[in-house]
């Protein structure tokens, strides 16, 4: 008679009562027999499985809204997020990308109007503490920094973390040989373009640019430390993916109308310019290009310093004559604009006391 009868599935409120006991009896390490132990992670595996399947649909069938809100609330209410994120390192890949999956699709998830996990995070910031580091070991780093990045999808996430004491450690990331690390972390720093570098390429850029106010206030309130980091770190790295990377968020801050006020400060310094100089001269178009978007920020600047006037001047012919035959390969308007406007500044520009001789490195394209 048994077998006339299928047992009933679990409700999404169950299922994700059984995952989060699961999931702490697997950061138990309590249980000695080594089979009852791949038993029970097995079975977690395939409610991870199952939760993803609730959240996204099976190909077949499209998502249930109740559903998805009984689980999220369900989900968040009794700190089954924790849980699995400290449970991550534990899982096999395929449970780790599941897991991935479904957090990514949780921050997103509204019940009555509200963004539930905006408001758990809220509440625990300490979680980031948790993932962030996670970018030091090989092995989960791909995956805590893919949950770091939807994290800070959250205003109040990317607030803290900007202010924590991980964020001079991302710049020591960036220099990961595992070329995997590095271009997430660059990529946790920028909303990701439509043409991706890499699939983990894009949590330095998502968290200096999607929170536009937050971001203004941390780049006015710690401009020396970063931009000083920044510059000797990224724009001037051996690496061509860092370079590029980097002159191309560069650009997207200074440009924001967000950071006036840091744009002018960092289109008034000399040195900066000289990087810029420097960066024109690289053997890669895409990052001749993004630079030339910078460099015309300094020279389109109507309260240049005198040194900066000086270096001009010193050498404008030999400016004048990189941009009348710098080009890109495909028709561009605007570009064809602003390289007539930078010809027609530094032709016009007038001499200063200060000459070139006073200053070292005044190194310019040529």
């Amino acid at each position: 008679m048994k077998g006339l009868f299928k047992s009933k599935p679990p409700t999404p409120v169950e299922l994700v009562q059984q995952t989060r006991e699961l999931l702490a009896y697997a950061l138990s390490n309590t249980e000695t027999r080594e089979r009852k132990r791949a038993e029970k992670i097995a079975e977690l595996d395939k409610l991870i499985l199952d939760i993803r399947t609730i959240l996204y649909g099976d190909g077949q069938v499209e998502p249930s809204s109740d559903a998805c809100a009984q689980l999220t609330k369900e989900f968040f209410q009794q700190d089954t997020f924790r849980l699995l994120i400290h449970c991550l390192p534990t899982l096999n890949s395929g449970a780790r990308q599941n897991a991935t999956h479904v957090i990514a699709n949780l921050q997103r998830q509204r019940v009555n109007s509200k963004l539930i996990a905006s408001e758990y995070l809220e509440n625990n910031l300490d979680i980031m503490d948790i993932l962030i580091p996670g970018y030091e070991d090989s092995d989960i780093a791909w995956t805590y920094g893919s949950i770091s990045r939807e994290c800070i999808r959250h205003q109040s996430v990317a607030k803290y973390v900007l202010e924590s004491k991980h964020m001079k450690k991302f710049f020591d990331y960036l220099q990961n040989p595992n070329f995997d690390i590095a271009s997430d972390v660059q990529a946790t720093f920028k909303v990701q373009n439509t043409h991706e570098l890499l699939h983990t390429n894009t949590f330095l850029q998502e968290l200096l640019i999607r929170h536009k106010s937050t971001v203004a206030g941390f780049l006015s309130a710690n401009y020396d430390w970063f931009f000083q980091e920044y510059n000797s770190q990224l724009l001037q790295s051996e690496s061509y993916i860092t370079r590029r990377h980097a002159i191309k968020l560069l650009g997207d801050m200074l440009l924001d109308r967000s950071n006036a006020s840091v744009m002018v400060r960092y289109v008034s310094s000399l040195d900066n310019m000289r990087i810029m100089m420097n960066l024109l001269r690289d053997s890669k178009k895409t990052i001749k290009l993004d630079t030339f978007h910078v460099f015309k920020l300094f020279v389109a600047n109507q309260n240049k310093p005198p040194e900066i006037i000086s270096i001009l001047v010193t050498n404008r012919s030999k400016l004048l004559r990189f941009f009348s035959e710098f080009n890109i390969d495909k028709e561009d308007e605007q570009f064809e604009a602003d390289k007539s406007q930078i010809i027609k500044e530094i032709a016009n520009l007038q001499s200063t006391d200060r000459s070139c001789q006073d200053l070292d490195n005044c190194d310019v394209p040529c």
